[in-house]
């Protein structure tokens, strides 16, 4: 603890009663005590800086600290925006893309609806288709029948007949006749003569004769202006004949 120096009441009377009057201004003590006190002023005032210059420094660190927060906080807000403008401009092409589906969507669903209506209408016809094939099946199964009877009368009559007139026609391929000829040729009876009738196209071919006949194509033209094939048949006949008859 510091020492506190009590100055004693001056008696200036008795002073001035002595020989040779002296005052003790204790001086030395004056002395140390003034020394005690600058050295505690110096203690204090050195504290007191101590105790600024930390409240400063630690004042500059908090202020570096706030700033290089606040640079970072600026920082980050800096790459939020620009984020938040990438992400705007991903939003922005989104909603375009949606609107171009949702167009693209409405355009199918149009063309479905069309083509749903083009599938109605194409059942309702192929219904219709069926009901008429089935009709023409039964109208054909009923026309088979018929001929089939009509052919089961007459096929003894067109025995009797191509035996008695040596002619024989029957049906080969798709739309062809074949026709044969026998006893043309006095010398030889058996002898075959024949020829196939195209009757696929509206103009009448023969594919082949058995032997070659020079006149076919006179006769097939009358075939195809007369459209008669019994009298074709006939004209063919007679030139075979004429044919057998001149190669003797």
């Amino acid at each position: 603890m510091t020492n506190v120096l009590r100055i004693p009441k001056l008696d200036l009377s008795s002073v001035l009663a002595q020989q040779n009057p002296q005052i003790d201004l204790r001086l030395e003590a004056f002395d140390i005590s003034s020394r005690n006190f600058l050295k505690a002023v110096s203690n204090y005032t050195q504290r007191a800086v101590s105790e600024i210059t930390k409240r400063k420094n630690e004042s500059a660190a908090e202020k570096k600290r706030i700033a290089d927060k606040t640079q970072q906080v600026e920082t980050e807000t800096n790459q939020c925006k620009l984020k938040e403008i990438e992400l705007i401009s991903v939003l922005d092409k989104e909603q375009e893309e949606k609107k171009e589906s949702e167009a693209s969507v409405a355009a199918f669903r149009r063309q479905l609806a069309t083509i749903k209506e083009k599938c109605a209408s194409l059942d309702a016809e192929i219904e219709l288709h069926r009901r008429n094939v089935a009709n023409l099946m039964r109208e054909r199964k009923r026309e088979q029948s018929i001929l089939s009877k009509h052919a089961a009368r007459t096929s003894p009559e067109l025995a009797a007949c191509e035996a008695r007139l040596k002619c024989a026609i029957e049906g080969i391929d798709k739309d062809k006749i074949l026709v044969r000829f026998t006893h043309l040729d006095p010398d030889d009876l058996a002898r075959e003569f024949s020829f196939v009738l195209d009757v696929s196209a509206r103009s009448y071919k023969v594919p082949t004769t058995t032997p070659y006949l020079p006149i076919l194509p006179i006769l097939l033209d009358e075939l195809n202006a007369s459209r008669d094939i019994y009298s074709f048949i006939r004209h063919v006949r007679e030139a075979f004949r004429e044919l057998a008859v001149q190669g003797r």
